[in-house]
């Protein structure tokens, strides 16, 4: 038997006033499309805002639906919109940040399983890392160097593929 050891390093930064000028502006952007979001049922809006490789800024929200697994994230509205208008262009940079009707959320909020997945897929396929700053409505920001960070064992099309 071997032991596998999988460490994650994480920044974390105060507020969004102690990031860079233009992850600023991206999480800015990301607040503004959270506000957009589609949540009647669950109250939770989240926004994302992706920096492309060409230097444009795509936008996502969640979209939810009375048949809530018809519903989508904010990250893969975004990821995928992006893979539709730019096809081939790498992301950058990803900005994340939610708010709930119902409570204040202070904790950075990361993805969900399915939108590290879905983001993973790009990540591999770029061969280039996606740094990802993801927070609460208020409060301090996280970043993760690599989708990878936020999702070690990612599972890709390698495994898929006849040996």
């Amino acid at each position: 038997m071997k032991k596998l050891t999988i460490e994650t390093v994480l920044e974390v930064y105060d507020s969004v006033s102690e990031l860079p000028q233009d992850v600023q502006e991206l999480m800015q952007q990301a607040q503004e499309a959270r506000e957009k979001a589609y949540a009647p049922y669950s109250s939770f809006r989240v926004g994302a805002a992706m920096k492309l490789q060409n230097g444009e800024v795509v936008l996502g929200n969640n979209q939810e639906n009375a048949a809530y697994p018809s519903g989508l994230c904010a990250e893969r509205v975004a990821v995928f919109y992006a893979g539709a208008t730019y096809p081939g262009v790498a992301i950058n940079v990803i900005a994340l940040t939610v708010r709930s009707l119902n409570h204040v959320v202070d904790t950075p909020t990361p993805p969900c399983g399915s939108c590290r997945q879905a983001l993973a897929e790009y990540e591999v396929n770029q061969g280039t890392p996606m740094v990802v700053y993801f927070m609460g409505e208020k409060g301090s920001v996280v970043k993760a160097a690599s989708i990878k960070d936020l999702l070690p064992l990612i599972f890709d099309s390698s495994f898929l593929q006849s040996k």
